[in-house]
């Protein structure tokens, strides 16, 4: 894992801040292509290349090393029954994927962009997405998820005012069949309209 930390490392250093330049949904943020055209050359010249695969209700974010193999991974589940305003269900699903994918990536990376305000224009406070990770997981190892309780999992998405918060609790607790449908039906009610 040295050689692809190594890598990752000098890509991140070299990779400049992703200006978010699309404009929709109320806030502004850098789409995939932009990234793209951003990450691409750098990845290359560090001998990095990525994959994001879904695997049933997860979408799989790999980094590897091209010459010695050596590969980081981070998962995040697909929501489930989010429903968009003039958009069918798979239209829906092609939007989580995009917008998860993109945030994945990002994470991963530790992509820089612009003042984060996703959602509402609300900014984020105490981030930790872009920050090193201080032990990171083995090779194809998922990191362990927290259990919480319903009563907590209440609280705490009650006080949420970006659409980043969801995702990033999604990916921080292991959720109940139960506290997935709460967590899905706080974030409908607070962006009904969200079509990213």
């Amino acid at each position: 894992m040295k050689t692809l930390y190594k890598s990752l490392a000098s890509f991140q250093q070299e990779v400049p801040v992703i200006h978010k330049d699309t404009q929709g949904y109320g806030y502004s943020y850098a789409d995939l292509p932009a990234i793209f055209e951003i990450i691409n050359p750098l990845l290359r010249k560090h001998n990095l290349g990525f994959t994001q695969p879904i695997k049933g209700k997860e979408i799989h974010t790999t980094i590897f090393h091209t010459e010695t193999g050596e590969s980081l991974e981070s998962t995040i589940d697909i929501p489930e029954g989010v429903q968009l305003k003039g958009m069918n269900d798979y239209q829906v699903l092609g939007s989580a994927i995009t917008y998860l994918r993109r945030y994945a990536l990002s994470s991963i990376l530790g992509l820089v962009t612009d003042k984060d305000t996703d959602g509402n224009g609300v900014e984020k406070k105490g981030t930790q997405q872009n920050k090193p990770q201080q032990n990171p997981p083995q090779q194809n190892q998922k990191p362990a998820k927290t259990e919480i309780t319903t009563e907590k999992l209440k609280k705490d998405i009650d006080a949420f005012s970006n659409v980043d918060e969801f995702v990033d609790f999604r990916t921080k607790y292991s959720l109940t069949a139960e506290q997935k449908t709460i967590v899905t039906q706080k974030f409908n009610e607070l962006f009904p309209n969200h079509q990213k």
